[in-house]
């Protein structure tokens, strides 16, 4: 079966084709500035060169066509319309009904949107791609994984916050956490690569991008992840704060003269490693360039991005009562040993040893801690599209 991977954002339409059987990716693609002038899609079928198209999108139905017509194209194409068996589609948020992956259908719809004022910019856009696939794909089957489904074997003590309950009981008001697909992928597949059952491992994922999160897997099941209620708690991210006083809000909003909105856009566009180098960038590509040529604003946002991330893996080792591996993942996961090294240097203390020349590969499988090391530090890249193939094509086939 072909399976068709749907990643809808608020403008913007990532995309892959992949065969359930082989996991082989067919075609990959994104559609961006969609309802925003100079709008194009950038795709690529297998074994071809990138194809660019500029052209009109002023909305995700608009999106959906231009992304069939790309696949199924006499000249580029990769596939008839009916060989798609299924779409897959990332769903941010889930509240708590959805533990699982589940057949889209009119009740699904309903609940997603009923959560969708826990991801105001996220839920709608999920929910204008599933609406417009199931126009142009009638009969189609529609699968819908959720970024937060990994995190609901959390226990009550992990999840709760310490407000009133009754704000729990009437409004969900809990901790949710989000990249729960890339984190339920890296730690399965972390097991596969030590050869061992999840079932006997401790695990902590860092998911290490311009979004980032922390997840403690103990025995295959999420027990505590950094992300909250909504993706702007836990670590320093590209723009966002992460943890914060909540008093802070209203202090900015009395000395600056601002709105909530206006604080929230601080808080969320405007902060994390962007605000803390006084705005030379949100990329660690550029900040670690900054750092190694002395930039005091580049070393003080990887540091305190860095310490923050070591604070996380003390914090879940103690919640599980010890750590086994300790997984890098996402854009700096990935790639960034630079950045790896300075959480590593943080990690003594659990008597992690890294290997430094193992410790240069970029975004490919690799054990980079030494064998002496007391606990197994490892690169190991995500794949969330290929975890919402397997989910789609499990539920469909």
């Amino acid at each position: 079966m072909k399976i068709l991977v749907i990643n809808c954002g608020s403008s913007s339409l990532k995309f892959q084709l992949i065969d359930s059987e082989s996991e082989q990716v067919i075609c990959k693609g994104l559609c961006e500035r969609i309802g925003i002038d100079g709008s194009r899609i950038v795709y690529t079928p297998e074994g071809k060169d990138k194809i660019t198209v500029e052209t009109p999108m002023p909305d995700h139905n608009k999106a959906i066509e231009l992304v069939i017509e790309a696949l199924t194209n006499k000249e580029n194409g990769v596939v008839s319309l009916d060989e798609i068996g299924a779409v897959g589609h990332r769903i941010v948020h889930g509240g708590e009904k959805f533990t699982k992956s589940v057949v889209i259908n009119d009740e699904v719809i309903k609940a997603i949107e009923d959560v969708s004022d826990l991801a105001p910019l996220h839920n709608p856009a999920n929910l204008i791609g599933i609406k417009a696939c199931q126009k142009a794909m009638p009969g189609v089957p529609m699968v819908a994984v959720f970024d937060t489904a990994f995190h609901q074997t959390m226990p009550e003590n992990a999840y709760l916050y310490g407000l009133h309950y009754s704000y729990y009981e009437k409004y969900g008001i809990r901790r949710y956490g989000f990249h729960g697909t890339s984190h339920s992928y890296v730690s399965k597949r972390a097991a596969e690569i030590l050869g061992k059952d999840i079932k006997d491992l401790k695990l902590i994922v860092c998911h290490l991008g311009n979004g980032a999160s922390v997840s403690a897997v103990k025995g295959g099941k999420c027990i505590d992840t950094s992300m909250g209620l909504t993706p702007l708690e836990g670590l320093i991210m590209g723009t966002r704060t992460g943890d914060i006083d909540p008093s802070v809000v209203e202090f900015i909003m009395k000395k600056e003269n601002l709105s909530v909105a206006e604080v929230n856009n601080i808080l969320n566009k405007k902060s994390g490693v962007f605000g803390l180098s006084n705005e030379l960038s949100s990329d660690f590509r550029d900040l670690e360039d900054g750092y190694l040529n002395g930039n005091e604003g580049a070393k003080r946002a990887v540091d305190t991005f860095a310490y923050r991330v070591v604070k996380y893996i003390g914090a879940y080792t103690a919640a599980m009562g010890g750590v086994d591996a300790i997984c890098f993942t996402a854009g700096v996961g990935e790639n960034s040993g630079f950045t790896r090294k300075i959480i590593i240097d943080g990690l003594g203390f659990i008597g992690a040893s890294l290997n430094e020349e193992a410790n240069t590969v970029r975004g490919k499988e690799e054990i980079i801690s030494n064998p002496d090391s007391k606990v197994t530090l490892m690169v190991v890249p995500t794949n969330e599209e290929l975890a919402i193939a397997r989910d789609t094509y499990a539920l469909c086939k």
